[in-house]
């Protein structure tokens, strides 16, 4: 990589990472205002709550049927134009009046956020293995904050001027994206030559093919689910007795948890120093100990801070050193990857969502906890039994090649 590039990249990543914040936050936007938005439109409660489900239904798909496509088609045109069809949906979003337009716009916001996840592989291609956990880190973290501040703003702007100003507002600034990432984003001319077909066996080939992509998709599904499976709860209990929390305040801790994510890729820079093992355990370590004082200090503020804040380092740390062990697979197939490990890492979060609430029905905040205790020893497990393979394949490895000089010098 030449000097010049070096200055591209270097100017090109914030972009990147607010970028990818930006086109994120629209499939959270709709969650603190449901009942305003059914409200407007005559929807009951069990039907408008089908919103939020719809859009994740469509970055899912996305995911699977769209992103794959940044390793065949040049990956700057495929970003923006996916992020101009979002801005035309966020802008007929705002004038939507039935509950079928609101359906299937919602379905067809997640489909065209799918952008945020072809800019991280990306990011990884401009730049040199040394850097590559980082600048992951760095736009990883963007990603994070769109997520975690989406429910506030949206909370926020609904409050002052209505829900459909929510959607507005954000047509606005993805097409300010647009533009910016049109005139700023380098072409990566792709490297994959075949079909579209081809293409997506291609990318369920590598399940096969890579052991450390097994692991790392493993991993980061268990431990995103605990992350779902934490603000899943956290609501019901900071709401009930003896807490009462309002709905303000309870936003209020997303606060805490986007302090978290701005921490979390220090973490990259051990990947790219090879620490990728003690990265791991010490981030895992950090789920599993949040967990712990929150189980013990239930109704403590300073636990719960304390707790939020390293548990989302410890979640966020996770995937971004993971990340960079599994875009170091194959130099040509990051967008193949990332739909492998995406895929998974959304599979985890339904999976979570779903423990958290049947754990909370059946024995409230102490039960919720001792499961999502349970996924972190699970989730330390995969660690120590990926290191364990890793040195017994490099002993393997090892002996081969000692075997081979032997026959060598026998043969002298």
């Amino acid at each position: 990589m030449n000097q010049s590039n070096s200055r591209l990249h270097s100017s090109i990543i914030p972009l990147m990472a607010i970028s990818g914040g930006v086109l994120i936050a629209n499939i959270y936007y709709n969650q603190p205002i449901l009942k305003e938005i059914g409200t407007s439109i005559k929807a009951s409660e069990a039907a408008i709550g089908k919103i939020a489900m719809l859009s994740q239904l469509g970055f899912g798909l996305g995911m699977f049927f769209l992103l794959p496509l940044g390793d065949k088609l040049n990956r700057k045109k495929l970003i923006v134009a996916l992020s101009a069809a979002l801005v035309v949906v966020l802008g007929l979003f705002t004038m939507a009046t039935t509950l079928a337009q609101v359906y299937v716009l919602s379905f067809l916001i997640g489909l065209f956020t799918t952008p945020a996840q072809i800019i991280l592989p990306m990011a990884a291609t401009l730049v040199g293995n040394e850097n590559r956990g980082k600048t992951v880190g760095r736009v990883f973290s963007g990603i994070l904050v769109g997520i975690l501040a989406a429910r506030v703003l949206s909370g926020f702007i609904s409050g002052l001027f209505g829900w459909r100003y929510v959607f507005g507002i954000s047509a606005g600034m993805v097409l300010t994206i647009v533009v910016l990432l049109q005139r700023c984003l380098p072409d990566v001319e792709p490297k994959f030559k075949g079909n579209y077909i081809g293409l997506l066996r291609s990318t369920l080939s590598l399940i096969k093919e890579y052991r450390v992509l097994r692991h790392a998709a493993f991993l980061g599904s268990l431990t995103f689910g605990i992350f779902c499976s934490f603000w899943t709860t956290l609501t019901f209990h900071l709401a009930a007795a003896p807490l009462n929390y309002s709905v303000s305040t309870i936003g209020s801790f997303g606060l805490v948890a986007i302090g978290g994510a701005l921490v979390a890729p220090y973490f990259g820079k051990l990947a790219d120093k090879g620490s990728t093992y003690g990265s791991l355990l010490i981030t895992v370590g950090l789920i599993i100990g949040s967990v712990i004082l929150i189980k013990i200090f239930p109704y403590s503020l300073v636990a719960l801070i304390v707790a939020i804040f390293f548990l989302d380092i410890g979640v966020q740390a996770t995937q971004i050193t993971n990340f960079a062990r599994i875009y170091g697979l194959h130099e040509h197939a990051h967008n193949r990857l990332n739909t492998i490990y995406m895929t998974m890492y959304f599979v985890g979060a339904a999976i979570g969502t779903y423990f958290g609430l049947f754990a909370w029905k059946l024995g409230g905040w102490d039960m919720a906890t001792s499961q999502m205790l349970f996924w972190g020893l699970a989730a330390l497990a995969v660690v120590f039994f990926s290191e364990r393979k890793n040195v017994r394949d490099s002993v393997n490895i090892t002996m081969k090649r000692e075997v081979v000089v032997v026959e060598v010098f026998d043969r002298k």
